[in-house]
């Protein structure tokens, strides 16, 4: 196993890395990157289906009861596995999507793989998933599955083969996404996995070295005037260590961005998750916030979806604190609004994040719309 020291010496330095604006108000941009895996635990196909069912017919119930400063409810982003791929799931899915909840993206588990087959199967999945509403493409491309665009989330956490080479395999994994279209990677905090990169609290660009694994280890930070420097851009969550939650009452807990039944989320989190200040560098009054969970698990679902539930309850505490606008602005973003937000920031734009929604790439959804 690897260890765990050089992430914990970086997590240590980071306040003196990421200052928050102090100028106007603070854009707080959330996301939700769900590892949505309805055949975990390999269920039989009523319960995939009921699982499924359960998010179409509730999501709408929970969004509906939030809004951010722009007026728009929570939006989720379900990164469907390839390797659990059934038509009928994202269709579902869509339907949520095309009510305006949320997108779909690209999740993908594989092991001993090679990059031929690892090509295959990300070009496979660009024909089944945008059909059916899932992933993106320029404003200025056709809507077919060679401009199709996404963003990824590796299973195992093993991103270019990170994880001593069990469940992936493929070195130069990094530019085989970026040959098929992968516009960002979302796969990260892992920690305390093995596979948890040194960089953290970070949006960095990585360059791949194809003889070796992890070279998503070390990269360039994002920021304003800057430009594309690698392969592939790498969006992480907050990771820090949490002092007011204790081990043995002696030690803190690792704060990893994991929403689920036995790491609920809470207001004391979302503070954390603010503090840590993830930014563009040289845009510090736009602070990103990337969480991920399993939401297809049953306890999960009741943690995410439940009135007066867990998230609920969190989010309420984020309208309220952190969306006076004044102070702060909150704003609920997918995978693909944040990553165009981010670009925008790059580009050197300023102002309300929330126009930026559509900045470089736009959903398929006009696809299932029958626009």
């Amino acid at each position: 196993m690897r260890p765990i020291r050089p992430y914990l010496r970086a997590i240590k330095g980071e306040f003196s890395r990421n200052m928050i604006g102090d100028v106007g108000p603070v854009d707080v941009i959330f996301c939700v990157a769900d590892h949505f895996e309805p055949r975990v635990g390999r269920v039989s196909m009523r319960v995939e289906r009921e699982r499924v069912s359960r998010w179409v017919k509730r999501y709408p119930l929970f969004a509906e009861r939030h809004k951010d400063f722009d007026g728009r409810p929570p939006r989720h982003t379900w990164f469907f596995p390839l390797d659990e791929y059934f038509s009928e799931h994202l269709e579902r899915l869509a339907e949520l999507c095309a009510e305006g909840y949320g997108e779909i993206e690209l999740h993908l588990h594989h092991d001993r793989d090679n990059p031929v087959d690892l090509i295959r199967k990300l070009n496979l999945a660009k024909k089944l998933y945008m059909f059916q509403g899932g992933m993106a493409r320029s404003k200025w491309s056709e809507p077919v599955p060679e401009n199709a665009r996404y963003a990824f989330i590796h299973g195992n956490w093993a991103l270019d083969n990170s994880w001593d080479g069990r469940w992936c395999g493929v070195n130069c994994e990094l530019k085989v996404l970026k040959r098929t279209g992968c516009y960002a990677d979302f796969t990260y905090p892992s920690a305390p996995h093995p596979t948890q990169p040194r960089m953290v609290n970070a949006i960095y660009w990585a360059e791949d070295d194809p003889e070796e694994p992890r070279s998503h280890d070390r990269g360039d930070p994002v920021k304003v005037g800057g430009y594309r420097k690698g392969d592939l851009m790498i969006i992480t969550g907050p990771l820090r260590l949490n002092w007011h939650s204790r081990r043995w009452g002696l030690l803190p807990r690792i704060e990893n961005s994991d929403i689920s039944w036995h790491n609920l989320p809470a207001p004391q989190r979302a503070d954390l998750w603010v503090k840590t200040g993830i930014q563009v560098k040289g845009r510090p009054e736009w602070i990103f916030i990337k969480v991920h969970t399993h939401g297809a698990t049953d306890r999960n679902t009741k943690v995410l979806l439940d009135p007066y539930g867990p998230m609920d309850e969190m989010l309420s505490y984020m309208e309220e604190k952190y969306n006076d606008g004044k102070k702060f602005r909150l704003h609920y973003v997918t995978a693909r609004e944040m990553y165009n937000i981010i670009r925008a920031a790059e580009a050197g734009l300023s102002g309300n994040p929330g126009r930026y929604r559509d900045f470089e790439l736009i959903s398929n959804l006009d696809l299932i719309k029958g626009i």
